[in-house]
């Protein structure tokens, strides 16, 4: 069994920037975060897999959020930058069990409670 724990959420101006941090309680494979807002679908955020040289994104974040990974310290990163209001959701990182970049919700076997991120206008 692998817990996530997610931190680094909060409330930020449109624009700002946060950094959140997944911390894993063993050694993960590739890992991705995923977001959910009021009444919407969970969705795919990015992607990272096991050696970090793989990354996958959203067309909805692409140049503006970047995963990384510290394999020390068995964490994982996602950095917002130019944050929009309509990236306002609860975020949560998930592992899998593949080396490789994972965009499918159902293929992560493990996933930490979330962290509320709020981007007001």
């Amino acid at each position: 069994q692998v817990q996530l724990v997610e931190s680094g959420g909060g409330l930020v101006q449109a624009g700002g920037s946060l950094r959140l941090s997944c911390a894993a309680s063993g050694r993960t494979f590739s890992v991705g975060w995923f977001r959910q807002a009021p009444g919407k679908e969970r969705e795919f955020v990015g992607g990272i897999s096991w050696g970090g040289g793989s990354t996958a994104y959203a067309d909805s974040v692409k140049g503006r959020f970047t995963i990384s990974r510290d394999n020390a310290k068995n964490t994982v990163y996602l950095q917002m930058n130019s944050l929009k209001p309509e990236d306002t959701a609860v975020y949560s990182c998930a592992a899998s069990a593949s080396q490789t970049v994972v965009t499918t919700s159902s293929r992560y076997n493990y996933w930490g409670q979330g962290t509320q991120v709020t981007v007001s206008s």
